[in-house]
């Protein structure tokens, strides 16, 4: 694949990146993601799983229901509270909460998906929430959105509000997805995978 064609990918499959107010961060977004597909040897950005064992549901079905609920948690939490978070940094953050899985999955899914992974980044030993913000960090994300990446309790030692919105919304869309595919909440999914991926 080209840059040119994972860049219509990433467009195509991700509209919310057009909620994004500042051209740069939404560049460094599209950025992010293409790394992450080529380095990962991806053909196609709707081919990476929602986890590594739910195949049902596309990793980009996941990232845009944690984008939409993120910003319509925001309009409630300002509407209620007055409070102001940031909408470029939730978009962000929540578009590239889940990049990571461009690295933690190809060894989760059939050959004739990929093309060749390099495996210099590719790896289901580093969690995908600690890739991510790596490669946030590396295409120049600002701070606030690099925060906001890593999902699980204890990766970031200070949490914004942006960050919690997208925490608190990754979690929502995972449990209806793993309710929905397995039958399990998500802390069910966790206990039960958690140390077989």
């Amino acid at each position: 694949m080209t840059e040119t064609e994972y860049v219509t990918q990433i467009r195509d499959a991700l509209p919310e990146l057009e909620e994004i107010s500042d051209v740069e961060l939404r560049e460094q977004v599209i950025e992010a993601w293409s790394l992450g597909l080529e380095r990962g040897g991806w053909h196609d950005i709707e081919d990476i799983p929602y986890a590594w064992n739910i195949h049902e549901v596309s990793n980009v079905e996941h990232v845009r229901g944690v984008t939409q609920i993120a910003l319509d948690a925001a309009d409630v939490q300002q509407g209620f509270h007055g409070a102001e978070p940031d909408r470029d940094v939730i978009v962000a953050a929540a578009l590239l909460h889940d990049v990571g899985k461009c690295y933690e999955y190809p060894t989760h899914v059939d050959d004739d998906l990929l093309e060749e992974p390099d495996p210099t980044y590719v790896s289901s030993d580093v969690p995908h929430s600690i890739s991510g913000y790596a490669l946030a960090h590396e295409v120049g994300c600002p701070l606030a959105v690099q925060r906001a990446i890593p999902h699980y309790h204890g990766e970031v030692p200070v949490r914004t509000l942006e960050a919690e919105l997208v925490k608190s919304a990754n979690s929502a869309s995972s449990n209806a997805i793993t309710e929905a595919a397995m039958g399990l909440t998500l802390k069910e999914w966790i206990d039960e995978y958690s140390q077989v991926a």
